[in-house]
């Protein structure tokens, strides 16, 4: 039975319950519409996008614009995420609140259920085989568990297909810290993320459209809100707007 989420109180209950004794990190994702899959960026155009278009175009207009250049592939796919490129990342979050606020943030969607998802990312990473003794080990983008992810490697093993990992990197800018971001990688399987799954890795909790005003006001009580996840000038001024209005 799919559990709802309709006040603050309810998530916290929901989340004792279906976390219980289990002791390993849990991420979570919010999505604005129920009915969305688990699917990153690009794999959601119906043409083949190249990634390695895509970082080449990246690269040519963007390195004249950044302080310190990408040591690597992964640094310039992650820099292209947080930039609204097209990648086979996943952002998640280590905050229900967080996950929630983008869940419901946009009013211009309160005519469809949202969704939030609780993932394991131990578990999920079982599956792609990385298993260890280490309590809470997630790899990083430096981990040899991950060489097989990075651009260059899969478009030299287009045979290979292997499971989604999560994966965790360097939080070097303000946002992706405040928001407490992680991510999960595809490999070459376009299948969404929750078909890799047997049911013990993910679950998905449903946000009624008519209770979405009244998170917001909850969420907002504890400030979580625009400028605590997007600490810039910008969100200053969305945020005064609002209070005119």
């Amino acid at each position: 039975m799919v559990k709802e989420i309709n006040t603050l109180s309810e998530l916290i209950t929901i989340l004792k319950d279906d976390i219980g004794t289990y002791t390993e990190d849990v991420w979570f994702r919010g999505q604005s519409h129920y009915s969305w899959q688990l699917v990153p960026g690009i794999f959601r155009y119906a043409s083949d996008v190249s990634e390695t278009s895509l970082l080449t175009r990246f690269k040519q207009s963007a390195s004249l614009l950044i302080d310190t250049s990408p040591k690597d592939d992964f640094d310039w796919l992650f820099l292209m995420q947080h930039y609204g490129v097209p990648t086979r990342l996943l952002d998640w979050s280590e905050s229900p609140l967080t996950s929630l606020y983008f869940a419901i943030s946009d009013d211009n969607n309160d005519d469809n259920d949202s969704a939030l998802w609780m993932l394991k990312p131990i578990e999920l990473n079982k599956l792609a085989n990385i298993k260890t003794t280490e309590k809470n080990f997630i790899p990083s983008f430096d981990d040899d568990y991950l060489k097989n992810y990075n651009i260059e490697n899969v478009n030299s093993n287009k045979n290979l297909e292997m499971s989604p990992v999560a994966t965790i990197a360097t939080r070097n800018n303000s946002r992706i810290q405040a928001q407490l971001g992680v991510f999960t990688i595809h490999h070459l399987d376009k299948k969404p993320l929750e078909e890799f799954c047997s049911g013990q890795e993910i679950i998905k909790y449903l946000i009624p459209k008519n209770s979405k005003s009244l998170l917001r006001k909850e969420l907002d009580l504890l400030s979580v809100n625009k400028f605590s996840l997007f600490p810039e000038l910008s969100s200053i001024g969305e945020i005064l707007k609002k209070k005119l209005s």
